[in-house]
């Protein structure tokens, strides 16, 4: 019987190649799988902000992704990664993903984003809040553009886009043979971050003449916001403010040390932190000064507080106010002075004051002097921009541009939010002239309004300005990423100890049991895509193996036939004479 086998067998090697196909086709559907896994790119993206204010949830509230990768163009995206580049976005393709059940999104953004068009930049900007304002549980991610990523969305965009005009026979094939990409992130699943400190500092020159001096209070937060913390540099709002203060601190700080220039006024100057989750440093300052002790300067004589809020660019200044002040009051004072030295000294200047009452039913206030204003302390805010509203206050384009001729045609500002540092020191210049003439009563002692008091060795130095801005800049200044211990506080308390006394550090902590704001983890993620056959390879492939082994089963079950058959067909042929 062996015998007959395998003369069979030989027969059918020797002479039939169909048969012999037949008899290595379950080896080679067995053996053969799917391409093993493979890291085709392994890149580091940044998720969009997961936090809570006063109870509300804000941002995306999911951080695992583990999904193959689409367009926005596929026709389905439920359970699939959906990769966009910024200048295709828009809002309505990212609803469509969340209308969709997407798996996650993922947001490519280009190396250098101040060379991106004007109107996508502006357009994007706009979208941020929006993309905040909606809490969602698709984790939405975002990626600095390269190569190997390019490439992987270039293929899936090929992929996804030429499903829509095939057949559905042509879908399936083209959709088994085609290789795909399965996103996956390497971190857990984000939590509330506890005892989390935001830190503020705070720092003097006192007065002399006397025990109950007004003091003057100046103030700029130092944090940065946008839709993704790790990308949110904060150049303009409020790196400009920042370096303003530390600027304006060592100016003074020269005319205190001299006795005929040391004036009557205390200068307390504060650089806040968690100004952009509702001024949570500065509320906490004003309660510890104002309820918690008997001895500080904002209880005594506070003659005004001038909050510096995004002073880096634009040819105009407003000054804005909760209630107009009153003739005859150091804030009135301020506002004259400010209007007569752009007048008189900086006409290009447009200045104007912009009312705007509190609103304690909105769950974000304006402008940090709000926070003063609750507490009935006369308090403004100064700014290029007309409204609290406008997007670049809040946004990851707000980066720090190099200067527009290097890059950008003449005439031709980069796009989005940056700091101009010649206009910058001009800013500056307005507000410590303003400032000097109401310490120093200037007006009323008959000095011209293009009296320059910084000029020569006293003047404004850009190359400080500048430096301080390329430092801030230089780090994603988010309050989550900011801790007591970074070295953005210590580099703020070393330049604050330069030029004032009694430095001071101040903490805010979250209220364990009705916490005002609650931070999340897991903000930065390395994500690696891994080129596979889609599943749908694998059950094409499961079909067509059961399919062989049914019908081996019926070719042993009817053996006897089968022998038959093939043993005619291999047969000799004989002969006849």
């Amino acid at each position: 019987m062996f015998e007959e086998a395998s003369e069979v067998f030989d027969n059918m090697f020797k002479s039939s190649f169909p048969l012999t196909f037949i008899v290595f086709l379950p080896a080679v559907l067995i053996l053969v799988s799917p391409l093993p896994a493979e890291a085709a790119h392994e890149f580091t993206v940044y998720r969009m902000q997961q936090y809570d204010l006063q109870g509300q949830p804000y941002g995306t509230r999911n951080a695992i992704l583990n999904t193959e990768a689409r367009t926005v163009e596929a026709e389905v995206l439920s359970r699939r990664c959906v990769i966009m580049r910024l200048a295709d976005f828009s809002y309505d393709k990212y609803q469509k993903a969340l209308r969709q059940s997407a798996g996650a999104v993922v947001i490519i953004l280009p190396k250098n984003m101040s060379a991106m068009p004007q109107d996508i930049v502006q357009q994007f900007m706009e979208l941020e809040p929006e993309m905040l304002a909606t809490e969602t549980i698709v984790p939405v991610y975002f990626a600095m553009e390269d190569d190997e990523l390019l490439s992987i969305y270039t293929q899936t965009l090929t992929s996804s886009s030429s499903q829509g005009s095939l057949s559905a026979a042509e879908v399936l094939l083209h959709t088994a043979t085609a290789n795909g990409f399965q996103m996956v992130t390497s971190g857990a699943q984000s939590k509330a971050v506890s005892d989390w400190a935001i830190t503020s500092l705070e720092g003097r020159l006192a007065g002399v003449g006397g025990e109950d001096l007004p003091t003057i209070v100046l103030v700029a937060h130092y944090d940065s916001f946008g839709v993704a913390p790790w990308l949110s540099y904060g150049a303009d709002s409020n790196g400009s403010g920042v370096s303003m203060l530390l600027e304006l601190a060592r100016l003074f700080s020269k005319l205190y040390t001299y006795k005929r220039t040391h004036a009557g006024y205390n200068l307390l100057f504060f650089v806040s932190g968690g100004g952009k989750f509702n001024y949570q440093g500065t509320k906490r300052w004003l309660e510890d000064n104002l309820d918690h002790t008997d001895s500080s300067l904002l209880q005594d004589n506070v003659a005004f507080v001038l909050c510096l809020d995004t002073l880096g660019n634009g040819d105009s200044m407003h000054l804005h106010v909760s209630k107009p002040p009153k003739e005859g009051t150091p804030q009135y004072s301020l506002l004259k002075e400010l209007e007569l030295v752009v007048a008189s000294q900086y006409p290009e200047v447009k200045f104007s004051m912009v009312h705007k009452k509190i609103n304690l039913a909105d769950d974000m206030l304006a402008w940090e002097h709000e926070r003063f204003g609750i507490r009935r302390l006369p308090a403004f805010t100064l700014s290029h921009l007309p409204s609290h509203r406008l997007a670049q206050r809040s946004s990851i384009m707000d980066v720090r541009s190099v200067s527009p001729s290097s890059h950008y045609g003449a005439g031709e500002p980069p796009a989005g939010p940056h700091v101009d540092v010649q206009k910058l020191g001009r800013n500056t210049k307005v507000v410590a002239e303003a400032l000097a003439r109401v310490i120093y009563n200037l007006t009323e002692k008959g000095a011209p309004g293009d009296l320059q008091i910084f000029s020569e060795q006293m003047q404004v130095q850009e190359e400080q300005l500048s430096a301080v801005v390329d430092w801030l800049t230089a780090q994603p200044r988010a309050a989550q990423l900011v801790d007591k211990d970074s070295s953005v506080v210590s580099t703020l308390e070393y330049h604050l100890g330069r030029y004032l006394k009694d430095v001071k550090k101040h903490y805010v902590k979250a209220d364990k049991r009705d916490p005002e704001f609650v931070f999340y983890d897991q903000l930065k993620q390395t994500m690696n895509a891994y080129r596979v056959k889609p599943a749908i390879f694998d059950l094409l492939l499961a079909v067509c193996i059961a399919a062989y082994l049914g019908m081996m089963y019926l070719a042993i079950q009817n053996f006897g036939v089968l022998y038959s058959v093939v043993r005619r067909i291999t047969q000799p042929k004989t002969k006849t004479h």
